[in-house]
C-alpha cells in the first residue's frame, strides 16, 4: 500500500492541473466576440424544384432617337444643295446679267442647261421663254434677271404637282413599296423614310424584302431599332414576296399607320428580276392595295437614271421619285428631266449621309438654292 500511494498522489495532482487548465481556457473564450455564420437557404421539401439561380442583369435598352422635324428640312439643307448646283446658278446669272446678249451667249446658256441634265426639250423651252422675257424686260439688272430666271425655273420644276406621300388612311395601314437598282441607296432611303414618317407622328412597320443581299435585313433592322419601328424579316435567300406579305399582315394586326417595304436592288435590264418585282406587288395586293411605289434614283447617274426609270415604271406603276446624292456631283436638271419622262413628281431628295438628310422636295426651295449658290 505504501508503494501505491505515491502513484495515487501523482495522479490526483495531474487531474487537478488538468481541471485548472480547462477553467483558464474557458475564461479566455468567454472574452471573444461570437461569429454568426451566414444564413443558409431554407431546406426544400422533397420533390420541390430548386429555385433558379439569379442570371446576369439584362442590358438597358438604348434610348430611341427622335428624328428631326420634316417641315423645312430642305431649307435647312440648302447650303449643301447650293454647293452642288453652284456652277449652274452662277453661270446662268452671269450670262443673263450682261447688258447685251449675243447669239453666242444664248448658245452658252443652252449648253449650260444641257450639261445640267435638263434634257433637250426642257432646255429648248426654257431658252425660248427667256429670250422672250429679256426682249421685253431687258437685262443688266442682276436682281431683275434673278427674279425672271427663278420664275422660269420654277415653272419647269412645276410646283403644282402633288408631292405628298399617300400615307394617311384611317381604315388600314398605307403600303409603300421602295424599288430601284443596286447602289442607289435604296435600303438606306427606306430607313430614312421611316424616320420621316415617325417624325410626323406615324407608327411604322418596315418589311425587309431584300432577301438577296446578305446585309440588307440587318441594315434595315438597325434603322428600325433606332426609332422603334417594327421590322419584319425572313431567312436569307427566302421568298421576298412572302416577307412583304407578312410585313403587311403585321402592320394590319398591329394597327400601324404605314408599312414601308424595301425590295432587292435589280438591274432594269434583267427581265426575270423585274418580273419578280411585279410578283411582290401582286402578292401584297392580296391584303391591301399599294399606295406608293417610290423609285430611288442616284441623281449623279444623269440620263442613265432615266433609262432605269422607264423600265421600273412599266413594271410597278411608279407614283413618286426619290433622288439621292443630290448634294454631290449631281446636276439639278435631272429633277425636271425625270419628272417630264415619267409624269410623276420628285417627292423626296437625299442631301447627305446623316440619318435626317432625306427631305421632302419643295420646288420653290430647290430653285432658291440653285440661284443662291
Amino acid at each position: 500500500m505504501e508503494d501505491v500511494l505515491p502513484y495515487i498522489l501523482v495522479s490526483v495532482a495531474l487531474i487537478l492541473l488538468a481541471i485548472a487548465g480547462g477553467m483558464v481556457l474557458l475564461r479566455r473564450r468567454a472574452g471573444r466576440p461570437e461569429v454568426t455564420p451566414p444564413p443558409t437557404a431554407p431546406s426544400l421539401k422533397p420533390g420541390a424544384p430548386a429555385a433558379p439561380a439569379p442570371g446576369p442583369a439584362a442590358p438597358a435598352a438604348p434610348a430611341l432617337e427622335v428624328p428631326a422635324p420634316t417641315a423645312g428640312r430642305l431649307v435647312r439643307l440648302r447650303a449643301r444643295l447650293a454647293r452642288s448646283q453652284s456652277a449652274v446658278g452662277r453661270g446662268l446669272l452671269a450670262l443673263l446679267s450682261r447688258d447685251h446678249l449675243t447669239e453666242q451667249d444664248w448658245e452658252d446658256v443652252e449648253t449650260l442647261l444641257l450639261q445640267a441634265d435638263l434634257g433637250v426639250a426642257p432646255t429648248t423651252e426654257l431658252v425660248e421663254r427667256l429670250r422672250t422675257r429679256t426682249r421685253v424686260e431687258g437685262t443688266g439688272d442682276a436682281a431683275r434677271v434673278r427674279a425672271m430666271l427663278g420664275d422660269e425655273l420654277l415653272a419647269l420644276v412645276d410646283p403644282s404637282l402633288d408631292r405628298s406621300l399617300a400615307t394617311g388612311h384611317d381604315a388600314r395601314p398605307a403600303v409603300v413599296l421602295v424599288v430601284g437598282v443596286n447602289g442607289t441607296g435604296k435600303t438606306t432611303t427606306t430607313g430614312k423614310l421611316a424616320r420621316v414618317l415617325i417624325a410626323d407622328g406615324q407608327h411604322v412597320v418596315l418589311g425587309a424584302a431584300d432577301t438577296f443581299r446578305a446585309a440588307a435585313a440587318d441594315q434595315l433592322q438597325s434603322w428600325g431599332d433606332r426609332v422603334g419601328a417594327t421590322v419584319v424579316r425572313g431567312p436569307a435567300g427566302g421568298d421576298p414576296a412572302s416577307v412583304a406579305f407578312d410585313a403587311v399582315r403585321t402592320a394590319i394586326e398591329s394597327d400601324a399607320d404605314c408599312v414601308v417595304i424595301d425590295t432587292a436592288g435589280r438591274l432594269h435590264t434583267k427581265v426575270g428580276l423585274m418580273d419578280e418585282l411585279g410578283k411582290v406587288k401582286r402578292v401584297i395586293e392580296k391584303q391591301a392595295p399599294v399606295d406608293e411605289v417610290l423609285l430611288v434614283l442616284d441623281a449623279t447617274t444623269g440620263q442613265n437614271g432615266l433609262n432605269q426609270a422607264r423600265v421600273f415604271a412599266d413594271v410597278v406603276d411608279v407614283t413618286g421619285l426619290v433622288l439621292t446624292k443630290l448634294d454631290g456631283t449631281a446636276k439639278g436638271g435631272i429633277v425636271v428631266a425625270v419628272q417630264r419622262e415619267l409624269g410623276v413628281p420628285v417627292k423626296l431628295v437625299g442631301l447627305g449621309e446623316g440619318p435626317d438628310d432625306l427631305a421632302p422636295f419643295v420646288a420653290a426651295d430647290f430653285v432658291d438654292a440653285i440661284l443662291d449658290a
